[in-house]
Parts: C-alpha cells; structure tokens; sequence
C-alpha cells in the first residue's frame, strides 16, 4: 500500500475543506478502531482489496475490507489517522495478517467518504447524503470472519452492526 499516493489523493480531496485550516493523513498500524482519544471523532469505512499470502502466495479479493479513521481538529490544523485492516489466508495455518492492497480508484472514493465524514464530525455540517460507493471486485469465495481483522475487532458488518 503506497502511502505517498494515499497522502496525495488525501490532499487533493481535502483541499475544499474550510479555508484556512489544514489537514494531514497520518498511517496508525496501533489505532484502535473503538478506543479514541478525548477530542477524536471517528469513522470506519468500507472499500474493495486485494490481498496476497506470504506463505503460499495465495490471492484473494475481499469487498469487506474496513478502514478505521481517528480525526481531530485543534486551533485550524486537523489529522486524520488511518488504520486499513488485514485479512489473512485461510490455506496456511498460522497464516499472518496480510494488508489490502487497494486500487488508486478505491482509496479516492474511500477518502472522498472520509472527508465527507470530516465535514460531518468536525464541521457539524449536515449533508443529507450517503457515501459514495466503492468499486467492487470480483470474488468467488463468501467473507471468512475468522480470517478477518476486523471482525475479530468487531468492526466488521459480519461481526456486528457498527457506526
């Protein structure tokens, strides 16, 4: 996952947020979806991902996969923290966690969302509109809970309802 790109296209998106105050995308490997700071607001969005086995070099696609965000904004300058969840093969025992490998289409959209959700939380703004959908890929396979991150952190539509 190419973070420069995810640093770019967040900055082009973000741009047309309230003039004056600036915005960074920070990766957060250790964000905990459910346990933000006093201050932060948060968001879990949805995006399509393929994802590659180190062990046996296995490809899948997931159309669950589940970005957690933190955002924060103090005296004109806000952060947005990002933890994109993992999945692992269901192949390999002892498989580890691998990161989705995401299209530049999808992480546009995907911070399109997140910026909605910005100016939602941060701004108080009402925008009467769904999030725009994610491109979706082709899987054959049905979603495996017990391979999947976020289920295992409750975040997962398949693990329970969240917001």
């Amino acid at each position: 996952m190419a973070h420069p790109e995810w640093t770019r296209l967040f900055q082009v998106t973000a741009k047309n947020l309230k003039p004056g105050d600036s915005w960074q995308l920070e990766f957060d490997e250790n964000l905990m979806p459910n346990c933000k700071k006093p201050g932060w607001k948060k968001c879990i969005v949805s995006t399509s991902a393929r994802h590659k086995c180190s062990e046996c070099g296995r490809g899948w696609s997931s159309n669950k996969v589940r970005v957690a965000c933190h955002m924060r904004l103090s005296y004109r300058q806000g952060v947005v923290k990002v933890r994109p969840f993992r999945q692992n093969c269901k192949e390999c025992s002892e498989a580890p966690m691998e990161k989705p490998s995401i299209t530049s289409e999808n992480i546009e959209i995907l911070l399109k969302n997140v910026v909605e959700k910005i100016r939602i939380k941060c701004y108080n703004e009402d925008l009467g509109k769904k999030s725009k959908p994610f491109t979706r890929v082709d899987g054959q396979s049905p979603h495996e809970p017990a391979h999947c991150e976020a289920c295992m952190q409750g975040i997962c539509p398949r693990s329970r309802p969240f917001s």
